[in-house]
């Protein structure tokens, strides 16, 4: 999945919030390093396994998760020659208990939780490693029975200790009235007695230190020397062994790397498992089933960050129709409606419970392509609409059948008429792809092809025009207004503005300044007029040959413009010559299509209609929306006229030569 498209719709947040309910370092690595998977046979297991353990947490179960406290470094280091120490082993040993008393614990949880309970019994009980740690090493300390040596060894330290004690005894008894301070001291190790400096001549031995005043000396007794080097020896003798010790166990755990590396990722992956559990309670996620085909149906769907504040959407896709197109009012929810079924999908793809009702279904996607605006003001709609191009043809070079595409606010940024056709013509692209759209817009032109055009539907998120507050209800059918008329008037609006406000909308600014102000002198419709018209005739004409029912405001007002058509569509005698990746409409075949090969020697033009490249008479065809109109003057109409198989092999070849590499082209009728 694209890194911009992940962001964009808040899967790092969920990625983290999920590592915030595991417990050991593995499990939040896994949760960190989550991605959505494309499989829909593993994304159902996964899905049914979190179910299974979200069931256990239900149930009130306490799942002993092993914390893996300090098995990063065993980890890293174990078969590097490094030599564990005893708080490295008091670890090792504390892991292989937990290991243990989860595969009991799982054991017994068979018949309730069979998936999970089989993560457990992969793993390998190391008894015979656990016993030898504890028997060498007990609350971090080597422990005498680790070897006879040792036994020997700390056998000869205690006797040593019990002399140097009663010589000490005896020192102190005599010396006491000598003595800085009735106590024994230690400088280097060796054992000193605190004698003042004017009697330092009245004990023999060697001076070690002394204090900062001066007014101390360290002595170390002329009794007490051998047997400290007696001491010193043995300390030796002790270290060595006890070297010997952790280098015998270290080895002894290098041979069941294996197993431990295993056991340490089982624990990982329960732990990343039942953190996804935990999450998915905190939203009352649950499990839907999983199709490659495209097809959504949720009921009460809601954001993961909104929870119990969000209004509950129902949403379905992918049955009868795999565009749609959302209207509604500003801050009405389109756009979170848009944000809750990508990060859904994301989530589901990711193994994730989704907060839903019961029986949901959802599709999996290879890519998830998305054009969410960024706020900026209008002062930057320059930049905004270049954002929206860019993202647009980022879209166009991947959207394929596998391909969710969310699109917010269609058409904004720039001239309306221009927005628009880009727009419908960009749908109409996707569409032909086979990729699911979800796409929000303002422009009744959009929503009217929406209603008329196989495969489109339309939805609303519902408004109370008395209280004048959005209800982010959403729902599908239903065309939605702005309610920018329904808001004005309840301001206190005049009614005789908001009436000529409607005229002006229905009938297009130039003739309605016309109608206005010179009534006699006829003018070229504009831009945005020639658009509408011409949208508007498409679904006339599709309407007739009834591939889809129209409602009758719909009937009634696309041909009243198609009566208006000869003032709106240039003849081609008039107009200029035609272009690649103009869009022309020829009446005699009721059907519209773009430029792909320009006029020949006999006035023929080549036109791709539907997939087909078909030759027709310059006279026969009307322009319908000019290529600068279309699209940016830098962009490559290979993506619109050519197939991606095609743009792949002409990108191959341009850089070697494949033996029995063939482009295929539709053929010319």
């Amino acid at each position: 999945m694209n890194e911009k498209t992940l962001t964009s719709l808040g899967y790092p947040q969920i990625q983290k919030n999920v590592a915030n309910c595991a417990l050991s370092y593995l499990g939040k690595r896994y949760a960190r390093d989550m991605k959505p998977m494309v499989d829909a046979s593993l994304i159902q297991m996964r899905l049914e396994e979190t179910a299974e353990a979200a069931a256990l947490i239900r149930n009130g179960a306490s799942v002993p998760i092993p914390s893996l406290d300090g098995m990063e470094t065993i980890m890293d280091l174990l078969g590097t020659g490094y030599l564990f120490t005893e708080r490295d082993f008091s670890h090792l040993a504390q892991f292989l208990r937990s290991c243990a008393q989860l595969m009991k614990y799982m054991e017994g949880k068979s018949e309730v939780a069979p998936t999970v309970s089989r993560y457990a019994s992969s793993m390998i009980w190391m008894e015979s490693l656990l016993s030898e740690i504890e028997r060498c090493i007990h609350s971090g300390r080597i422990q005498d029975q680790a070897s006879k040596e040792l036994i020997r060894i700390r056998k000869k330290m205690t006797v040593n200790e019990e002399r140097m004690k009663r010589k000490l005894d005896s020192l102190l008894s005599k010396h006491r009235s000598i003595m800085q301070e009735n106590v024994i001291s230690q400088r280097g190790g060796r054992t000193v007695l605190p004698i003042k400096k004017e009697f330092r001549k009245h004990i023999k031995g060697s001076v070690l230190d002394e204090s900062g005043s001066g007014q101390t000396v360290y002595i170390e007794p002329a009794e007490l020397v051998g047997l400290q080097m007696e001491l010193a020896s043995l300390q030796a003798e002790e270290s060595r062994e006890e070297m010997k010790i952790l280098g015998d166990l270290t080895s002894l755990a290098e041979s069941y790397n294996r197993e431990i590396a295993l056991n340490t990722e089982t624990v990982g992956i329960l732990d990343f498992l039942f953190a996804k559990a935990k999450y998915a309670a905190t939203m009352d996620g649950r499990t839907v089933r999983v199709n490659a085909n495209g097809r959504v149906r949720l009921h009460h769907a809601r954001h993961p960050f909104m929870g119990a504040s969000m209004v509950p959407l129902d949403f379905a896709i992918g049955q009868t129709y795999s565009s749609l197109i959302i209207t509604g009012p500003n801050t009405g929810g389109k756009t979170v409606a848009l944000k809750t079924l990508g990060l859904l999908t994301l989530m589901m793809q990711s193994g994730l419970l989704v907060p839903v009702d019961e029986d949901g279904e959802m599709a999996v996607y290879h890519e998830i392509a998305v054009d969410i605006g960024d706020g900026q003001s209008l002062e930057q709609a320059l930049s905004t609409f270049s954002a929206h191009i860019r993202n647009m043809i980022g879209i166009l070079e991947q959207a394929d059948s596998s391909t969710l595409v969310l699109i917010d606010e269609m058409a904004s940024g720039t001239d309306p008429g221009e927005g628009v056709g880009l727009s419908i013509a960009m749908l109409e692209e996707l569409h032909s792809r086979g990729a699911t759209v979800i796409a929000t817009t303002h422009f009744g032109e959009i929503k009217h092809f929406a209603a008329a055009t196989p495969g489109f539907e339309n939805a609303r998120m519902e408004f109370d025009t008395v209280s004048l507050q959005p209800l982010y209800r959403l729902r599908i059918g239903e065309a939605g207004d702005s309610y920018a008329y329904s808001i004005a008037l309840k301001l206190g609006m005049p009614q005789r503005i908001i009436e000529r406000s409607k005229l002006i909308s229905d009938q297009g600014v130039s003739q309605s300044v016309s109608s206005t102000s010179s009534p006699t002198v006829p003018k070229v419709s504009s831009t945005s007029s020639q658009i509408n018209s011409t949208v508007e005739q498409k679904q006339w004409n599709e309407a007739r040959n009834k591939t889809k029912p129209v409602s009758p405001s719909v009937q009634t007002e696309t041909k009243k413009q198609s009566a208006d058509r000869p003032e709106t569509l240039e003849p081609a005698s008039l107009a200029k010559a035609f272009r690649k990746g103009d869009r022309v409409y020829a009446a005699y075949l009721n059907q519209s299509g773009i430029v792909c090969d320009v006029e020949d020697s006999r006035g023929n033009i080549g036109v791709m209609l539907r997939g087909r490249k078909v030759k027709i008479h310059k006279k026969r065809l009307t322009l319908h929306i000019s290529a600068d109109e279309l699209y940016p003057g830098d962009y490559d109409l290979d993506i619109v006229l050519e197939t991606k198989e095609n743009r792949k092999k002409r990108k191959l070849m341009s850089r070697k030569h494949v033996e029995g590499l063939k482009i295929e082209l539709p053929p010319e009728e």
